[in-house]
């Protein structure tokens, strides 16, 4: 069984491939293709693939445009940070839709999926619609308890302006400059956060749209962040998740 992955981010790409072997070996991945212009041509020399992982948000375009310009597609995984695009990617002939970051149960179940239907004619309209409806009635973390002495508060997720690992604990930083300990790892804040109000930067800092006041070009491709409340050291948002970080803020 062959498939493609159209992902404009190397790390994304590569991680979406680890994942797939692990979870479907009998896939081959013959084509890791990083724009609109690079997709078209390679489907126009190459035998269609019996799937597509196709990342919706391209730097020279959309994932759409590459099916648009063909006469025919196999199903499609599409993946995103965003789930704006959900009903409209399910026209497409889509099995998931799957939002970044990639969750390795989730792609398990959207391969699960794929091979369910790959004995049917099509996909099944109301597997689409439950589907769409855990996408937007997710239930995100609306608020936090922490210990403050020998009492407990409460901060609305509103009040929060970003996580920081810090010697091996993770601490809270309100907009009022206030820092608190809790017990979660950034890898799960990035999994009960809403994805609109924060984004993973790297492996240290999960940030709120509200604290980022300055962004700058650092090299390496990367960027420098100036937060409120003010971090003394340098916050940076790695190459990898640059693009992303841009995307998330309409840059």
């Amino acid at each position: 069984m062959r498939a493609v992955i159209i992902e404009d981010e190397e790390f994304a790409s590569k991680r979406l491939g680890q994942l797939i072997r692990e979870l479907s070996p009998e896939i081959e991945i013959v084509g890791n293709l990083t724009s609109v212009e690079n997709s078209v041509s390679w489907f126009s020399n190459n035998t269609l693939p019996d799937l597509i992982f196709l990342d919706i948000q391209l730097n020279d375009g959309y994932g759409f445009d590459v099916l648009d310009r063909l006469e025919e597609h196999p199903p499609v995984i599409f993946t995103t940070a965003y789930n704006e695009y959900a009903i409209r990617g399910f026209k497409y002939n889509g099995v998931d839709y799957l939002l970044k970051p990639i969750v390795k149960d989730e792609l398990k179940k959207a391969l699960e999926k794929f091979h369910k239907n790959s004995t049917k004619n099509g996909v099944s309209p109301m597997g689409h619609l439950e589907h769409l409806k855990q996408i937007f009635q997710k239930e995100y973390k609306h608020r936090f308890m922490v210990k403050v002495g020998n009492q407990f508060r409460s901060f609305d997720v509103g009040e929060i302006a970003y996580f920081k690992s810090h010697e091996g604990l993770i601490y809270l930083y309100t907009h009022t400059n206030q820092s608190f300990p809790i017990e979660y790892s950034i890898d799960q804040l990035e999994e009960i956060l809403n994805p609109v109000q924060f984004f993973r930067i790297n492996r240290k800092y999960m940030v709120s749209v509200k604290a980022v006041i300055e962004i700058h070009s650092y090299f390496n491709s990367r960027l420098l962040l100036k937060l409120l409340p003010k971090e003394e050291g340098q916050v940076i948002v790695s190459r990898e998740r640059t693009t992303n970080f841009k995307r998330w803020l309409d840059m």
